[in-house]
């Protein structure tokens, strides 16, 4: 036997006529049975009516998202403003006396304080114009001490009538005279006095200086030359500080209404706050001190300002602040993370979501940021289930899965 399969594997041209049809017949019944398999695998499931069915693939779940309602809280109506800083003092210092400057006691942008020591100028011909009137007045004191001792003894010549009435008019004459030199002198010597001080230049307050305009050694010129003085530097004050802005029309009278319906016969409140441009929170407080007399025909605004106190000399002017006015009492308000809100062209929206998981879109009317979160003005209201997260995830008319969530209080400002 074993002979005889190994002829059969030698010879495998001889299998096929040793074993017949036979290996074709088993081959076939092969392919049948898979072709069969694979149908029932793979092909159309077949109902009980005789029809066949096609498969689907199953729905996704719907997306999740966080939801809450709007965050109720009892706020002011404010109106925001973009004012600058200005100085409530602005002093240029120029020489009131001509000279030489000598010395310059302060250094370029620093704060100095009122009195000061700020400029020298060459003080040597004014203490010599000084001694030269000082001298001035003793001549007319002797000549007026003269001018009493004539007249003494003149009246009392008179009196015995060896002096003529005309004589002791002269000697009054003189009297009066030397009086009025003496007085001219006098007033030459405060004046020699005062240019002398002029020469000592101060700090008429306290502020933050500029940079010098002269050097030592130039010629200055002083206001009684005739000439236009020299200007030496300037000095703004900083404590405190002016903020001024412009109003509309419409900003203007909802103010005016919102203080007469505070006023009640109390004390009007014209408190304002203020925040730089790098803050968030509106921590500095000012008061509304002037408004103008009228607007301006040109732009519709009317000019105001507000006085701060600016302790820690922070603050400079000419920089730039925000600024807001109340126009309505606290009332309650509804707040949404910014987030929440999305623009549809020319409308703010807010998703919300219904009972039964349906995205539901609502136009908005929106107010300025509090704490971070957005004041939402109409369209809006208390039980309204805001989508606060995932909301790329939301499109309207579509099923959604909301999870709770919560909107954080606004921060303090």
């Amino acid at each position: 036997m074993t002979g005889h399969l190994d002829s059969l594997v030698l010879n495998r041209d001889a299998l096929p006529i040793a074993l017949g049809r036979r290996p074709r017949l088993w081959l076939g019944g092969i392919a049948v049975l898979l072709v069969a398999g694979g149908a029932a695998l793979f092909g159309p499931k077949l109902l009980q009516n005789g029809h066949t069915a096609s498969a689907q693939p199953a729905a996704p779940p719907p997306p999740a998202v966080t939801v809450s309602a709007p965050l109720q809280r009892d706020l002011a109506s404010w109106t925001t403003f973009t004012g600058q800083f200005s100085a409530v003092d602005y002093v240029e210092i120029r020489a009131q006396v001509s000279g030489y400057l000598t010395e310059i006691h302060f250094t370029d942008g620093q704060i100095v304080h009122k009195g000061d020591l700020l400029f020298v100028i060459d003080p040597r011909p004014y203490e010599i114009t000084l001694q030269q009137a000082a001298a001035q007045v003793l001549t007319a004191a002797s000549s007026l001490d003269l001018a009493n001792q004539e007249i003494v003894r003149t009246t009392e010549l008179h009196r015995r009538d060896f002096a003529s009435g005309e004589l002791l008019d002269q000697r009054v004459q003189a009297q009066r005279a030397a009086q009025a030199t003496l007085d001219q002198a006098k007033a030459a010597v405060r004046s020699a006095q005062l240019n002398l001080e002029f020469t000592h230049i101060t700090a008429p307050l306290t502020g933050r200086i500029s940079s010098h305009r002269a050097s030592i050694g130039n010629l200055i010129g002083g206001g009684q030359s005739g000439a236009t003085p020299t200007l030496l530097t300037t000095i703004v004050s900083l404590d405190p500080i002016y903020l001024g802005f412009d109003m509309s029309e419409g900003d203007y009278l909802a103010y005016q209404r919102y203080l007469q319906s505070q006023h009640g016969g109390n004390p009007i409140d014209h408190t304002v706050q203020a925040s730089l441009s790098d803050e968030q929170t509106w921590t500095r407080r000012g008061q509304l001190d002037f408004v103008d007399n009228q607007m301006d025909r040109s732009s519709g605004t009317i000019h105001a300002r507000a006085t701060l106190t600016n302790p820690d000399l922070f603050i400079s002017a000419g920089q730039f602040a925000r600024l807001r006015l109340p126009t309505s009492a606290a009332r309650p308000t509804l707040l949404v993370p910014d987030a929440a809100v999305s623009t549809d062209q020319s409308r703010k929206l807010v998703m919300t979501v219904a009972a039964d998981g349906t995205v539901v879109p609502k136009p908005v009317e929106v107010g300025p940021l509090s704490g971070g979160l957005r004041i939402i003005n109409a369209g809006l209201a208390p039980t309204d289930q805001v989508i606060i997260n995932g909301l790329m995830r939301a499109r309207p008319g579509t099923k959604v899965k909301p999870q709770p969530g919560s909107i954080a209080p606004p921060a303090e400002s």
